[in-house]
């Protein structure tokens, strides 16, 4: 009698929670909603019962419906979540550019966590974990099986702890396993330098609420360096797991002058956004090169898509990661919120981001380059020759133009090919007339 009286109760709360549903939230014509599904309402009442009749340990009810619910979301797609009072407070202050842990941007494959790429100057970067790699256990404890929300709950803690991540990686016959000592992570999500004369380099890691304003701060420095405008621009969005979308929207409008930046559409027609440019472009139509590659994801891919269809930049790089959904976060029950996906992004030509990414203009695979050593059997020259006559018109005081190096004396090529093609690319756009417009 007891049973019954919770499972009938149980099908009446769920009945009320879902009729609310219904009549607050409206869809189209089309898709009127259907008879509530009483028989699996009824079998889902009957495992709660069963649960806390026969469950080896007592388990509190509500606990019991959280679980349910979670699994109701985790179910649609890999970014639909339920976040709890701790989780939600988190992803607020994420957004704000400081928050605990590892510094990896995560989604899920296969059951495994996937590391869609690694936040810049944090123990996960420092310790060479790289966009793609599954990570397979943490500490002992398997990821299968586990959700996101739980994965990302484990890797987080306090600061100065440990954490052994064992993952699996395309190439490596082995799994790798890497100790991460956790820490606060503060995303200094701008960096920037001159690479050659009048040629700048801008990078964005992560899109926060307040990257444009750094990145205009970044590019009125460049331009400072520079003496003048800037010739060119290298903008890196690599690696760069997404954020804000009105971070990755501003950023598109300061180098176009007009037109869609990116639309969303959902299930309802009436329901689709259109994100326009202003009449400005901070660059006033310098070439833009644009490197991306498998951990551009998201917001990065938005900013990809709007320059590359606006013909403003070239895409040099990787295909793109094509998360191209969006998710609305909705408060509920005061403190706590669902994360929902609520529509999917599509470039201005219509093109959807999900599932597909963006695909450079240029190919480019990440390689590595060394410098040959010199032989004794170098190729003879004009001027290695006895005699030979002068050049009669260079200075003999004359400047050299010389190659950047990193730290460690490498040449940019042997440092990072990628962003050395896309800088020999700038240089011939600009040889060329500049803007591609």
């Amino acid at each position: 009698m007891m049973k019954q009286s919770v499972h009938t109760g149980l099908i009446a709360v769920l009945a009320a929670v879902l009729l609310a549903g219904s009549w607050h939230s409206p869809v189209p014509a089309e898709e009127a909603p259907t008879a509530l599904p009483m028989q699996d309402l009824r079998a889902f009442a009957e495992i709660f019962g069963r649960i806390k009749q026969d469950y080896v340990e007592p388990v509190d009810d509500r606990e019991l419906l959280e679980y349910a619910i979670r699994g109701m979301l985790s179910g649609l797609d890999p970014h639909s979540a339920y976040l709890n009072p701790d989780e939600y407070r988190e992803l607020q202050v994420g957004t704000s550019g400081e928050f605990g842990g590892l510094g990896i941007e995560v989604g899920v494959e296969d059951g495994f966590v996937k590391v869609i790429a690694p936040i810049d100057d944090t123990p996960a970067q420092r310790a060479g974990i790289q966009a793609g790699d599954l990570i397979v256990r943490l500490d002992e404890r398997p990821v299968k099986g586990l959700s996101l929300d739980e994965a990302v709950k484990l890797m987080r803690g306090k600061r100065g702890t440990s954490i052994t991540l064992t993952v699996v990686r395309e190439g490596e016959k082995d799994p790798l396993k890497f100790t991460l000592v956790r820490d606060v992570i503060r995303v200094a999500s701008i960096k920037s330098r001159i690479l050659a004369d009048g040629f700048g380099y801008l990078r964005i890691s992560h899109f926060q609420s307040r990257s444009t304003e750094d990145m205009l701060r970044h590019l009125s420095a460049l331009k400072q360096k520079s003496g003048s405008a800037l010739r060119g621009l290298v903008l890196d969005l690599r690696n760069n797991p997404g954020g804000v979308l009105n971070g990755a929207v501003a950023v598109s409008d300061a180098f176009l002058t007009g037109g869609v930046i990116v639309y969303t559409q959902g299930r309802d027609e009436e329901s689709r956004l259109d994100f326009t440019a202003a009449p400005d472009d901070v660059l006033e139509g310098a070439p833009i090169v644009v490197l991306v590659n498998g951990g551009s994801a998201s917001a990065s891919e938005i900013v990809a898509g709007a320059l590359q269809d606006h013909k403003r930049a070239v895409i040099m790089g990787s295909q793109t990661f094509g998360k191209g959904s969006v998710q609305t976060i909705v408060p509920v029950s005061g403190h706590s919120a669902v994360k929902l996906t609520t529509a999917r992004y599509f470039t201005p030509s219509g093109r959807s981001i999900q599932a597909e990414g963006i695909t450079p203009d240029i190919p480019l695979s990440n390689i590595k380059v060394t410098t040959l050593k010199k032989s004794d059997l170098t190729q003879v020259k004009e001027a290695d020759l006895g005699g030979h006559l002068k050049n009669g018109t260079a200075k003999k005081d004359e400047a050299e133009d010389v190659e950047e190096r990193s730290a460690a004396g490498k040449s940019l090529a042997e440092s990072d090919y990628q962003l050395s093609e896309a800088l020999n690319l700038l240089k011939g756009l600009y040889v060329l007339g500049g803007s591609r417009r």
